[in-house]
């Protein structure tokens, strides 16, 4: 559980012990009690499996997978994927390879649905770049959607991080993109649900990404 599970799950708890015990009656406690008891769903973080092996890439959110495609990049062309979380999908965000961040940079913006193909663009974001061991970099974004309103992200530049570790959340509906280099070869296609720091994305062709 993250802790804003429990925080928000907590005050509801209170709330709807106040309004029971001053109005004296059981049903004003119902809405706040429902409210808390999807917030600690919601917050959930459950313990996930990473797959071993080199160059592997797993995915740094729960989703549905809604785009692949070649795209040009001031570094060159590079492949995305861009897996939407819905309400009802794990927000906990993980990264994608083991490495040493070498950039995070927040960028404010709009809060398009996050099925919108220019909310990758247009959206407040979160912008992270991992330099595996071999030196080949893969770029993750954490993407505010329509009723996202706050991404939180619990590493600074010049951290190591393993593959899948949890690094973040995106709090409520939101999008993941993933930068990746024009040869890796991609596991996964549109349609396809995934499960942050579990589901292969990708794989490497220098193979050196732990």
């Amino acid at each position: 559980m993250v802790r804003d599970g429990y925080i928000y799950g907590l005050s509801l708890l209170a709330v709807a012990v106040a309004l029971v015990w001053a109005t004296g009656g059981w049903a004003w406690g119902v809405a706040p009690v429902l409210l808390a008891a999807f917030f600690l769903w919601f917050f959930r973080d459950p313990q996930r499996t990473v797959p071993a092996g080199l160059g592997l890439v797993v995915s740094p959110g729960d989703g549905l997978v809604t785009e692949t495609v070649s795209i040009a990049t001031p570094d060159g062309p590079r492949q995305r994927i861009s897996i939407f979380l819905s309400v009802f999908d794990v927000h906990v965000n993980r990264s994608p390879i083991g490495g040493v961040l070498t950039g995070v940079r927040y960028q404010k913006g709009q809060y398009l649905n996050a099925m919108n193909p220019a909310s990758a663009d247009r959206n407040e974001q979160n912008v992270v770049t991992v330099r595996g061991a071999d030196g080949v970099e893969v770029t993750f974004k954490q993407i505010a959607g329509l009723l996202a309103r706050r991404i939180v992200f619990n590493h600074r530049e010049g951290e190591a991080v393993e593959r899948g570790q949890r690094v973040g959340l995106i709090k409520f509906g939101s999008r993941v993109d993933v930068l990746l280099p024009a040869d890796a070869v991609l596991q996964v296609k549109v349609g396809e649900r995934v499960k942050g720091a579990a589901s292969v994305l990708a794989e490497l062709q220098s193979g050196g990404a732990q």
